[in-house]
């Protein structure tokens, strides 16, 4: 991959072809997340490429998200100016956390950072995995989610 960090791609896996994101798993390496379309199963063989992409696609905000930023008005211009990279990145430093309190206090920050006219989050190590219900300090762990 060009960065550590995320990664816009297109994947097709046995003929089912989506564009996404290749995700940092915080090891120097990435990982991707499988449509539910992908039935693979441990010892399956499979015709898979990955192709890395120039074009980002939208990110999904979760409902508590989209509602403040909805409920900031001012802010639409700054969201909507920033690349789609940009916003993954307003997304995954919100949502890096397990802990409910935090992640209200970094939706309010964001949109504080928003109306002030910041463009991305400040300090946010991107080569790491940010998914707090599979990873450890940053880290992927396989087993995190069991």
């Amino acid at each position: 991959m060009p960065t550590r960090g995320q990664v816009a791609a297109r994947f097709t896996v046995d003929g089912l072809t989506w564009d996404g994101i290749v995700e940092p798993d915080g090891l120097r390496g990435h990982f991707v997340f499988l449509p539910e379309a992908v039935t693979l199963s441990v010892g399956d063989v499979a015709q898979i490429t990955v192709v890395v992409s120039d074009t980002w696609p939208e990110p999904e905000l979760d409902a508590d998200i989209a509602a403040a930023f909805a409920a900031a008005e001012e802010i639409s211009a700054t969201w909507e100016s920033i690349t789609p990279r940009a916003r993954w990145e307003w997304v995954r430093w919100i949502s890096s956390t397990k802990v409910a309190a935090t992640r209200a206090k970094r939706i309010a920050v964001a949109v504080d950072k928003m109306r002030k006219g910041s463009r991305r989050p400040c300090c946010f190590d991107r080569s790491s995995c940010t998914d707090p219900t599979i990873a450890v300090g940053g880290k992927l762990r396989l087993d995190a989610g069991q």
